[in-house]
Protein backbone atom coordinates (compact mmCIF):
# COMPACT_ATOMS: atom_id res chain seq x y z
CA UNK A 1 0.00 0.00 0.00
CA UNK A 2 1.25 3.58 -0.70
CA UNK A 3 0.77 7.07 0.36
CA UNK A 4 -2.12 8.63 -1.67
CA UNK A 5 -2.26 12.26 -1.86
CA UNK A 6 -4.65 14.11 -0.39
CA UNK A 7 -8.21 15.09 -1.92
CA UNK A 8 -7.20 18.95 -1.87
CA UNK A 9 -3.52 17.70 -3.53
CA UNK A 10 -5.21 15.11 -6.44
CA UNK A 11 -8.01 17.54 -7.44
CA UNK A 12 -4.66 20.17 -7.86
CA UNK A 13 -2.64 17.30 -9.14
CA UNK A 14 -5.40 16.46 -11.72
CA UNK A 15 -6.13 20.23 -12.89
CA UNK A 16 -2.41 21.06 -13.14
CA UNK A 17 -1.51 17.78 -15.28
CA UNK A 18 -4.89 19.12 -17.63
CA UNK A 19 -2.88 22.17 -18.13
CA UNK A 20 0.67 21.36 -18.32
CA UNK A 21 0.38 17.71 -20.62
CA UNK A 22 1.02 19.50 -23.85
CA UNK A 23 3.96 21.25 -22.86
CA UNK A 24 5.18 17.93 -20.83
CA UNK A 25 4.49 16.34 -23.83
CA UNK A 26 6.62 18.50 -25.84
CA UNK A 27 9.23 19.34 -24.16
CA UNK A 28 9.74 15.32 -22.73
CA UNK A 29 8.98 13.09 -25.85
CA UNK A 30 11.25 13.75 -28.33
CA UNK A 31 14.25 14.41 -25.21
CA UNK A 32 14.10 10.96 -23.75
CA UNK A 33 12.27 8.57 -25.95
CA UNK A 34 15.70 7.47 -27.51
CA UNK A 35 15.44 4.51 -29.67
CA UNK A 36 12.84 2.37 -31.10
CA UNK A 37 12.78 -0.69 -28.52
CA UNK A 38 9.45 -1.54 -27.01
CA UNK A 39 9.56 -2.34 -23.25
CA UNK A 40 7.70 -5.20 -22.70
CA UNK A 41 6.24 -4.87 -19.17
CA UNK A 42 5.24 -8.11 -16.33
CA UNK A 43 3.06 -7.41 -13.67
CA UNK A 44 3.57 -9.90 -10.25
CA UNK A 45 0.72 -8.99 -7.87
CA UNK A 46 -2.39 -7.97 -9.00
CA UNK A 47 -3.73 -6.38 -6.08
CA UNK A 48 -4.96 -2.44 -5.96
CA UNK A 49 -1.32 -1.44 -6.15
CA UNK A 50 0.19 -3.84 -8.78
CA UNK A 51 -3.01 -2.83 -11.51
CA UNK A 52 -2.39 0.72 -10.03
CA UNK A 53 0.68 0.70 -10.71
CA UNK A 54 0.24 -1.02 -14.48
CA UNK A 55 -1.69 2.27 -15.43
CA UNK A 56 0.46 4.53 -13.69
CA UNK A 57 3.66 2.86 -16.34
CA UNK A 58 0.82 2.75 -19.09
CA UNK A 59 0.05 6.77 -18.14
CA UNK A 60 4.15 7.91 -18.14
CA UNK A 61 4.20 6.24 -21.36
CA UNK A 62 1.32 8.40 -22.81
CA UNK A 63 3.25 11.40 -21.54
CA UNK A 64 6.48 10.53 -23.15
CA UNK A 65 5.13 9.24 -26.56
CA UNK A 66 2.17 9.88 -26.80
CA UNK A 67 2.03 9.18 -30.87
CA UNK A 68 4.20 6.12 -31.23
CA UNK A 69 3.73 4.55 -27.00
CA UNK A 70 7.00 2.02 -26.55
CA UNK A 71 5.20 0.06 -23.61
CA UNK A 72 3.29 -3.04 -23.47
CA UNK A 73 2.04 -4.88 -21.30
CA UNK A 74 2.54 -8.23 -22.08
CA UNK A 75 2.53 -10.76 -18.55
CA UNK A 76 0.92 -10.65 -15.33
CA UNK A 77 0.45 -13.24 -12.52
CA UNK A 78 -0.67 -13.51 -9.03
CA UNK A 79 -0.91 -16.35 -6.57
CA UNK A 80 -4.87 -16.31 -6.74
CA UNK A 81 -5.96 -17.31 -10.57
CA UNK A 82 -8.80 -15.37 -10.12
CA UNK A 83 -7.02 -12.02 -9.63
CA UNK A 84 -4.64 -12.86 -12.24
CA UNK A 85 -7.70 -13.36 -14.61
CA UNK A 86 -9.48 -10.23 -13.07
CA UNK A 87 -6.30 -7.75 -13.98
CA UNK A 88 -5.93 -9.19 -17.46
CA UNK A 89 -9.46 -8.35 -18.30
CA UNK A 90 -9.11 -5.37 -16.39
CA UNK A 91 -5.96 -3.72 -18.46
CA UNK A 92 -7.83 -5.55 -21.55
CA UNK A 93 -10.68 -3.18 -20.97
CA UNK A 94 -13.20 -6.63 -20.72
CA UNK A 95 -16.92 -5.44 -20.82
CA UNK A 96 -17.98 -7.66 -17.18
CA UNK A 97 -20.99 -7.70 -18.50
CA UNK A 98 -20.16 -8.92 -21.85
CA UNK A 99 -16.87 -10.31 -22.05
CA UNK A 100 -16.56 -10.17 -26.03
CA UNK A 101 -17.18 -6.27 -25.78
CA UNK A 102 -14.30 -3.40 -24.83
CA UNK A 103 -15.50 -1.16 -22.05
CA UNK A 104 -15.07 2.02 -22.85
CA UNK A 105 -15.57 3.57 -19.46
CA UNK A 106 -12.58 1.55 -18.45
CA UNK A 107 -9.18 3.87 -17.72
CA UNK A 108 -7.31 1.08 -19.61
CA UNK A 109 -9.35 1.80 -22.83
CA UNK A 110 -7.36 3.86 -24.49
CA UNK A 111 -4.36 1.73 -23.85
CA UNK A 112 -6.12 -1.11 -25.56
CA UNK A 113 -3.77 -1.67 -28.56
CA UNK A 114 -0.06 -1.66 -25.83
CA UNK A 115 -2.25 -4.83 -23.63
CA UNK A 116 -0.85 -8.05 -25.28
CA UNK A 117 -2.05 -10.62 -22.49
CA UNK A 118 -3.40 -13.75 -22.99
CA UNK A 119 -4.54 -16.47 -21.42
CA UNK A 120 -1.09 -18.12 -21.71
CA UNK A 121 0.61 -14.74 -20.45
CA UNK A 122 -1.36 -14.60 -17.33
CA UNK A 123 -0.39 -16.92 -14.58
CA UNK A 124 -1.20 -18.07 -11.06
CA UNK A 125 0.68 -19.94 -7.76
CA UNK A 126 3.11 -19.01 -5.49
CA UNK A 127 5.74 -19.57 -8.52
CA UNK A 128 3.74 -16.94 -11.14
CA UNK A 129 6.51 -14.52 -10.24
CA UNK A 130 8.67 -16.96 -12.44
CA UNK A 131 6.73 -17.46 -15.01
CA UNK A 132 6.28 -13.83 -15.28
CA UNK A 133 9.97 -13.38 -15.59
CA UNK A 134 10.23 -16.03 -18.15
CA UNK A 135 8.03 -14.48 -20.39
CA UNK A 136 9.90 -12.63 -22.35
CA UNK A 137 9.27 -9.02 -20.09
CA UNK A 138 11.95 -6.05 -19.76
CA UNK A 139 11.25 -4.45 -16.65
CA UNK A 140 8.77 -6.05 -13.93
CA UNK A 141 6.86 -4.43 -11.66
CA UNK A 142 6.64 -5.96 -8.03
CA UNK A 143 3.19 -5.95 -6.05
CA UNK A 144 2.97 -8.55 -3.75
CA UNK A 145 3.13 -8.44 -0.32
CA UNK A 146 5.96 -7.24 1.14
CA UNK A 147 7.20 -10.61 2.81
CA UNK A 148 7.92 -11.83 -1.01
CA UNK A 149 9.87 -8.79 -2.12
CA UNK A 150 13.28 -9.66 -1.25
CA UNK A 151 12.70 -13.17 -3.31
CA UNK A 152 11.75 -11.60 -6.54
CA UNK A 153 13.94 -9.05 -6.43
CA UNK A 154 16.95 -11.27 -6.44
CA UNK A 155 15.10 -13.62 -9.20
CA UNK A 156 14.31 -10.52 -11.16
CA UNK A 157 17.89 -9.21 -10.97
CA UNK A 158 19.56 -12.16 -11.45
CA UNK A 159 16.94 -12.72 -14.59
CA UNK A 160 18.52 -9.33 -15.52
CA UNK A 161 15.35 -7.38 -15.69
CA UNK A 162 14.57 -3.99 -14.43
CA UNK A 163 12.52 -3.34 -11.81
CA UNK A 164 9.82 -0.65 -10.05
CA UNK A 165 9.03 -2.48 -6.81
CA UNK A 166 6.83 -1.32 -4.15
CA UNK A 167 7.90 -0.34 -0.69
CA UNK A 168 8.56 -1.95 1.85
CA UNK A 169 11.27 -4.32 0.06
CA UNK A 170 11.45 -6.45 3.28
CA UNK A 171 9.69 -7.32 6.82
CA UNK A 172 13.09 -8.80 8.62
CA UNK A 173 16.71 -9.08 8.90
CA UNK A 174 16.89 -12.09 6.38
CA UNK A 175 15.10 -10.25 3.70
CA UNK A 176 17.25 -6.95 4.48
CA UNK A 177 20.17 -8.27 3.78
CA UNK A 178 19.32 -9.71 0.57
CA UNK A 179 18.58 -6.92 -0.81
CA UNK A 180 21.63 -4.95 0.46
CA UNK A 181 23.36 -7.60 -1.28
CA UNK A 182 21.87 -7.01 -4.78
CA UNK A 183 22.52 -3.40 -4.49
CA UNK A 184 25.55 -3.75 -6.35
CA UNK A 185 24.72 -6.87 -8.07
CA UNK A 186 21.97 -4.94 -9.99
CA UNK A 187 24.32 -2.11 -10.79
CA UNK A 188 26.58 -4.37 -12.19
CA UNK A 189 24.14 -5.68 -14.45
CA UNK A 190 23.06 -2.65 -15.31
CA UNK A 191 19.60 -2.61 -14.14
CA UNK A 192 17.32 0.34 -12.87
CA UNK A 193 15.29 -0.15 -9.53
CA UNK A 194 12.83 2.08 -8.41
CA UNK A 195 10.79 1.88 -5.51
CA UNK A 196 7.33 3.01 -4.69
CA UNK A 197 8.71 6.33 -2.45
CA UNK A 198 7.19 8.13 -5.15
CA UNK A 199 7.35 11.24 -2.53
CA UNK A 200 10.95 11.29 -4.03
CA UNK A 201 10.21 11.56 -7.50
CA UNK A 202 7.03 14.08 -6.29
CA UNK A 203 8.24 17.79 -7.13
CA UNK A 204 7.40 19.83 -4.03
CA UNK A 205 9.21 17.69 -2.07
CA UNK A 206 12.31 17.28 -4.37
CA UNK A 207 12.30 21.41 -4.35
CA UNK A 208 11.35 21.21 -0.99
CA UNK A 209 14.46 19.04 -0.05
CA UNK A 210 17.02 20.48 -2.14
CA UNK A 211 16.15 23.78 -0.34
CA UNK A 212 17.09 22.26 3.41
CA UNK A 213 19.95 20.31 1.91
CA UNK A 214 21.54 24.06 0.75
CA UNK A 215 21.06 25.21 4.27
CA UNK A 216 17.57 26.98 4.33
CA UNK A 217 17.10 26.35 8.09
CA UNK A 218 20.51 25.76 8.80
CA UNK A 219 21.81 22.49 10.85
CA UNK A 220 19.36 19.46 11.74
CA UNK A 221 18.52 20.31 15.29
CA UNK A 222 15.46 17.37 15.44
CA UNK A 223 13.06 15.56 12.96
CA UNK A 224 9.23 14.50 13.40
CA UNK A 225 7.24 12.49 11.24
CA UNK A 226 3.68 10.77 11.52
CA UNK A 227 1.30 8.75 9.70
CA UNK A 228 -1.58 8.81 11.81
CA UNK A 229 -5.10 7.27 10.64
CA UNK A 230 -8.10 5.04 10.33
CA UNK A 231 -7.76 1.40 10.47
CA UNK A 232 -7.45 -1.00 7.43
CA UNK A 233 -9.33 -3.45 5.39
CA UNK A 234 -9.89 -7.40 6.43
CA UNK A 235 -11.63 -10.54 4.59
CA UNK A 236 -13.69 -12.99 6.33
CA UNK A 237 -12.22 -16.67 5.97
CA UNK A 238 -13.82 -18.37 3.39
CA UNK A 239 -15.55 -21.27 4.29
CA UNK A 240 -12.45 -24.56 4.18
CA UNK A 241 -10.03 -21.42 3.56
CA UNK A 242 -6.41 -23.00 4.29
CA UNK A 243 -4.05 -20.51 6.96
CA UNK A 244 -1.89 -19.83 3.96
CA UNK A 245 -4.84 -18.67 1.58
CA UNK A 246 -6.65 -16.73 4.00
CA UNK A 247 -3.26 -14.89 5.46
CA UNK A 248 -2.36 -13.85 1.44
CA UNK A 249 -5.59 -12.62 1.27
CA UNK A 250 -5.23 -10.61 5.03
CA UNK A 251 -1.36 -10.13 4.42
CA UNK A 252 -1.34 -6.92 5.97
CA UNK A 253 -2.43 -8.57 9.22
CA UNK A 254 0.31 -11.03 9.55
CA UNK A 255 3.78 -9.99 10.02
CA UNK A 256 5.88 -12.62 8.02
CA UNK A 257 3.55 -10.90 4.97
CA UNK A 258 3.60 -7.20 5.97
CA UNK A 259 6.03 -6.47 8.80
CA UNK A 260 3.20 -4.27 10.22
CA UNK A 261 2.52 -1.09 9.60
CA UNK A 262 5.28 0.83 10.67
CA UNK A 263 6.55 -0.88 7.99
CA UNK A 264 4.65 -1.11 5.78
CA UNK A 265 3.28 2.36 5.24
CA UNK A 266 5.07 4.55 7.86
CA UNK A 267 8.24 3.88 6.23
CA UNK A 268 7.47 6.98 3.43
CA UNK A 269 7.49 9.19 6.22
CA UNK A 270 10.95 7.68 7.48
CA UNK A 271 12.27 7.20 4.13
CA UNK A 272 12.07 11.32 3.57
CA UNK A 273 13.69 12.10 7.03
CA UNK A 274 16.58 9.99 5.46
CA UNK A 275 16.52 12.00 2.45
CA UNK A 276 16.89 14.88 4.37
CA UNK A 277 19.45 13.90 6.79
CA UNK A 278 21.42 11.67 4.14
CA UNK A 279 21.42 9.35 6.58
CA UNK A 280 20.17 6.14 8.20
CA UNK A 281 19.36 6.27 12.16
CA UNK A 282 22.31 4.47 14.64
CA UNK A 283 19.85 3.32 17.24
CA UNK A 284 15.89 3.25 18.33
CA UNK A 285 14.43 2.84 21.00
CA UNK A 286 9.90 2.76 21.35
CA UNK A 287 7.03 1.84 22.60
CA UNK A 288 3.36 0.93 21.33
CA UNK A 289 0.96 -2.15 20.97
CA UNK A 290 -2.53 -3.51 19.90
CA UNK A 291 -5.02 -1.84 21.65
CA UNK A 292 -7.97 -1.07 19.16
CA UNK A 293 -7.76 -4.05 16.79
CA UNK A 294 -10.25 -6.98 17.04
CA UNK A 295 -10.15 -9.12 20.13
CA UNK A 296 -9.39 -13.08 19.20
CA UNK A 297 -7.48 -15.91 18.12
CA UNK A 298 -4.02 -14.48 16.16
CA UNK A 299 -5.29 -17.13 13.33
CA UNK A 300 -8.16 -15.07 12.49
CA UNK A 301 -7.74 -11.73 13.96
CA UNK A 302 -4.09 -11.16 12.91
CA UNK A 303 -1.43 -9.93 15.19
CA UNK A 304 -0.12 -6.63 14.21
CA UNK A 305 0.08 -3.59 16.63
CA UNK A 306 -2.14 -0.48 15.70
CA UNK A 307 -0.03 2.20 17.32
CA UNK A 308 3.94 2.52 17.51
CA UNK A 309 6.23 5.70 18.98
CA UNK A 310 9.79 5.84 18.30
CA UNK A 311 12.77 7.61 19.33
CA UNK A 312 15.65 7.67 16.48
CA UNK A 313 18.85 8.95 16.79
CA UNK A 314 21.46 9.60 14.13
CA UNK A 315 24.68 9.18 14.10
CA UNK A 316 25.20 13.11 14.58
CA UNK A 317 23.17 12.72 17.47
CA UNK A 318 20.22 14.14 15.85
CA UNK A 319 16.55 12.68 17.01
CA UNK A 320 14.03 11.63 15.14
CA UNK A 321 10.32 11.54 16.91
CA UNK A 322 8.12 8.87 14.52
CA UNK A 323 4.54 8.30 15.32
CA UNK A 324 2.46 5.85 13.59
CA UNK A 325 -1.30 5.00 14.32
CA UNK A 326 -4.44 2.84 13.13
CA UNK A 327 -7.32 3.86 15.42
CA UNK A 328 -9.81 6.31 14.57
CA UNK A 329 -9.28 9.78 15.56
CA UNK A 330 -7.75 12.84 14.00
CA UNK A 331 -5.82 12.05 10.65
CA UNK A 332 -1.75 13.22 10.78
CA UNK A 333 0.31 12.42 7.97
CA UNK A 334 3.27 14.63 7.82
CA UNK A 335 7.08 15.11 8.30
CA UNK A 336 8.56 17.97 10.22
CA UNK A 337 12.48 18.93 10.85
CA UNK A 338 13.61 21.47 13.16
CA UNK A 339 16.78 23.95 12.31
CA UNK A 340 19.59 26.08 13.87
CA UNK A 341 17.60 29.05 11.71
CA UNK A 342 13.97 27.49 10.87
CA UNK A 343 11.79 24.89 10.66
CA UNK A 344 10.20 22.89 7.44
CA UNK A 345 7.23 21.21 7.45
CA UNK A 346 7.95 18.97 4.49
CA UNK A 347 4.88 17.81 3.54
CA UNK A 348 3.58 21.26 3.04
CA UNK A 349 6.70 22.68 1.01
CA UNK A 350 6.85 25.22 3.53
CA UNK A 351 9.89 26.73 5.43
CA UNK A 352 8.45 29.29 8.24
CA UNK A 353 5.70 31.00 6.46
CA UNK A 354 6.79 30.49 2.98
CA UNK A 355 5.98 28.04 0.56
CA UNK A 356 8.93 26.67 -0.85
CA UNK A 357 7.65 23.82 -3.63
CA UNK A 358 4.63 22.76 -5.88
CA UNK A 359 3.57 19.88 -7.59
CA UNK A 360 2.99 19.76 -11.45
CA UNK A 361 1.91 15.69 -11.43
CA UNK A 362 1.09 13.22 -10.06
CA UNK A 363 4.09 11.64 -8.74
CA UNK A 364 2.73 7.86 -9.18
CA UNK A 365 3.29 8.57 -12.73
CA UNK A 366 6.15 10.57 -12.21
CA UNK A 367 8.31 7.81 -11.00
CA UNK A 368 7.26 5.92 -14.02
CA UNK A 369 8.53 8.28 -16.24
CA UNK A 370 12.06 8.80 -14.60
CA UNK A 371 12.10 5.08 -14.31
CA UNK A 372 11.72 4.80 -18.53
CA UNK A 373 13.77 7.77 -19.15
CA UNK A 374 16.56 6.56 -17.01
CA UNK A 375 17.06 3.16 -18.77
CA UNK A 376 16.33 4.74 -22.43
CA UNK A 377 18.94 6.70 -21.44
CA UNK A 378 21.72 4.43 -20.51
CA UNK A 379 21.62 5.50 -17.32
CA UNK A 380 19.78 3.20 -15.13
CA UNK A 381 17.98 4.77 -11.74
CA UNK A 382 18.62 2.12 -9.06
CA UNK A 383 17.01 3.21 -5.76
CA UNK A 384 17.46 -0.07 -3.86
CA UNK A 385 20.00 0.99 -1.22
CA UNK A 386 17.74 3.86 -0.31
CA UNK A 387 14.58 2.25 0.10
CA UNK A 388 16.50 -0.84 2.09
CA UNK A 389 17.82 1.74 4.29
CA UNK A 390 14.21 3.28 4.87
CA UNK A 391 12.86 -0.22 5.32
CA UNK A 392 15.31 -1.58 7.52
CA UNK A 393 14.39 1.86 9.99
CA UNK A 394 11.33 0.92 10.13
CA UNK A 395 12.08 -2.66 10.95
CA UNK A 396 14.41 -1.48 13.44
CA UNK A 397 11.82 0.93 14.87
CA UNK A 398 9.48 -1.78 15.37
CA UNK A 399 11.93 -4.49 17.27
CA UNK A 400 12.54 -1.94 19.68
CA UNK A 401 9.01 -0.65 20.66
CA UNK A 402 8.36 -4.64 20.68
CA UNK A 403 11.33 -5.07 22.72
CA UNK A 404 10.97 -1.81 25.10
CA UNK A 405 14.57 -1.03 24.81
CA UNK A 406 17.17 0.68 22.71
CA UNK A 407 18.22 -1.31 19.66
CA UNK A 408 21.63 -0.60 17.68
CA UNK A 409 21.44 -0.79 13.84
CA UNK A 410 24.09 -3.21 13.40
CA UNK A 411 22.85 -5.55 16.14
CA UNK A 412 19.43 -5.64 14.94
CA UNK A 413 20.78 -5.70 11.00
CA UNK A 414 22.99 -8.90 12.31
CA UNK A 415 20.00 -11.12 14.17
CA UNK A 416 18.51 -14.13 13.19
CA UNK A 417 15.80 -12.58 12.21
CA UNK A 418 13.63 -14.38 9.40
CA UNK A 419 9.78 -15.09 9.20
CA UNK A 420 8.63 -16.32 5.81
CA UNK A 421 7.52 -20.03 6.29
CA UNK A 422 9.66 -22.74 4.98
CA UNK A 423 7.97 -25.00 1.93
CA UNK A 424 4.90 -22.93 1.53
CA UNK A 425 2.02 -23.96 -0.20
CA UNK A 426 -1.52 -22.33 -0.35
CA UNK A 427 -2.35 -26.00 1.53
CA UNK A 428 -0.33 -25.00 4.23
CA UNK A 429 -1.24 -24.60 8.07
CA UNK A 430 0.92 -21.80 9.46
CA UNK A 431 0.83 -21.11 12.99
CA UNK A 432 0.52 -17.54 14.05
CA UNK A 433 1.95 -16.93 17.31
CA UNK A 434 0.22 -13.56 19.24
CA UNK A 435 0.95 -10.22 18.72
CA UNK A 436 4.19 -9.28 20.69
CA UNK A 437 3.77 -8.55 23.88
CA UNK A 438 5.70 -5.14 24.93
CA UNK A 439 8.69 -5.23 26.92
CA UNK A 440 8.77 -9.79 26.13
CA UNK A 441 9.84 -9.87 22.47
CA UNK A 442 13.40 -10.65 22.51
CA UNK A 443 15.48 -9.67 19.74
CA UNK A 444 16.67 -13.27 18.18
CA UNK A 445 20.36 -14.05 18.50
CA UNK A 446 23.17 -12.86 16.34
CA UNK A 447 22.98 -15.34 13.30
CA UNK A 448 26.25 -18.07 12.92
Amino acid sequence: MSVRPTAARRDFLKAAAASAGAAATVNLAGAFAAGNEVTKVGLIGCGGRGTGAVRNILDAEAVLNPQAPKVEIVAVGDVFKERARAAADQFRAVDQKDPNKKDEKSPFFKYAAQVKLTPETTFDGLDAYEKVLNAGVDLVILATPPGFRPQHLEAAVRAGKHVFCEKPVAVDAAGIRKCFGLVDESKKRNLAIVAGTQRRHQKGYIETVKKLHDGAIGGVKAARCAWNNNGIWFNARKPGEKDAAYQLRNWYHFLWLCGDHIVEQHVHNLDVVNWVMQDHPVKAVGLGGRAARPVGEPAEVGQIWDHFAVEYEYKNGVKLFSYCRHIPGETDVSETIVGTKGNCRVDQYRIGREEVGSDDRDPYVQEHIDLLNSIRAGRPLNELRGVTESTFTAILGRNAAYACKTLKWDDALAADDATMPKELTLESSIEVTPAPTPGSWKLPARRA
